[in-house]
């Protein structure tokens, strides 16, 4: 109720109630877009032209039974998507910082503690981008399969089957032999 509160103030215009909307996502978007680009200045660039967007349109943000960061998490991905459009080429996930590095550690920790980090970084890699968004925002930020799928505009079944995927196709490609060189 406090979100829909602070929204609607935003919405009128009150950019102090803005700022704590952007206060409380900031970290979560960032974290979000700078796990797909790899770049400390492209993410930052990022994600303030994604909350640059969220204050020009909050007006027509609307309580659909979601969360507002759903509604952030999808212009977060539209800018992803737009980013990768205007370069035509995709910087290297191995680029991540140690903090992020050791978020992804701790999920991959539960798959298998005793697997290396950079193995499974480039097993990342590796998976669709559809694949990549759903692990991230389930495993990472901590996101329900509902409110994944209203960022990625897709059904909660489609989500769960992009998941079960992706972590099947994850664990595949973990599970090949150490020398293995072809990446995606």
């Amino acid at each position: 109720m406090e979100e829909e509160l602070l929204v609607k103030k935003a919405q009128d215009g009150d950019s102090q109630a803005f700022g704590q909307i952007y206060d409380t996502y900031l970290t979560k978007i960032y974290r979000f877009v700078y796990i797909k680009v790899s770049s400390k200045a492209d993410a930052e660039d990022l994600t303030s032209q994604i909350f640059l967007s969220a204050w020009q349109n909050i007006k027509t943000f609307q309580f659909r039974g979601f969360s507002i960061s759903s509604w952030l998490y999808r212009i977060a991905h539209n800018e992803v998507i737009d980013f990768y459009r205007l370069r035509r080429h995709h910087e290297n996930i191995d680029a991540l910082s140690e903090e992020t590095t050791a978020e992804i550690s701790n999920i991959t920790g539960e798959l298998d503690q005793n697997l290396e980090i950079e193995k499974v970084k480039k097993a990342l890699k590796r998976l669709e981008s559809d694949q990549q968004n759903v692990l991230i925002m389930k495993f990472v930020d901590e996101l329900s399969n509902k409110e994944i799928s209203q960022v990625l505009n897709k059904s909660e079944g489609a989500v769960r089957v992009i998941q079960h995927r992706g972590l099947k196709q994850l664990k595949k490609y973990l599970d090949e032999p150490r020398n293995y060189t072809a990446v995606k």
